[in-house]
């Protein structure tokens, strides 16, 4: 199948399909004017992609965990090397976590502050080069 159908058949964009065949998690046979052409596996494959990406997973961690699935969901074995896997990719995801919520608890410092003070007539939000510099300047250099 060409990969219009198969857009249409997994509900996923062309660009993302070519995304996937470059990251090297769906393979497509070449004819000869050029054209993709999928055979039925990739209908479940990019099935497969969708439900791990959804968990969070990198095209890289999928690319890894790929060969090992099973089933629309899918279904992975336990084997040691791909819980590792899995295990190093859920504590980044626990890591970005914490990160996002100290960020959180640092803004409602900042809006709790803000709002006691109640000062009238402050300049408008940062804005261009000043806004840059505020969001980088991140939550290590708001006081404890």
């Amino acid at each position: 199948m060409r990969i219009g159908e198969l857009s249409r058949r997994t509900g996923v964009h062309a660009h993302q399909l070519r995304y996937y065949e470059a990251q090297g998690l769906l393979e497509a046979e070449r004819r000869a004017n050029g054209y993709r052409d999928y055979d039925e596996s990739a209908v479940l494959r990019v099935k497969q992609i969708r439900h791990l990406l959804g968990a969070g997973l990198s095209s890289e961690d999928i690319a890894y965990v790929l060969p090992c699935a099973v089933g629309e969901t899918p279904e992975l074995p336990g084997c040691t090397e791909l819980l590792t896997a899995m295990r190093s990719r859920l504590q980044r995801l626990e890591d970005q976590m914490h990160q996002l919520a100290r960020s959180r608890d640092a803004l409602n410092l900042y809006i709790d502050a803000a709002e006691r003070t109640g000062s009238e007539g402050y300049p408008p939000f940062a804005a261009g080069a000043e806004a840059e510099a505020v969001e980088n300047a991140g939550p290590e250099s708001v006081p404890a």
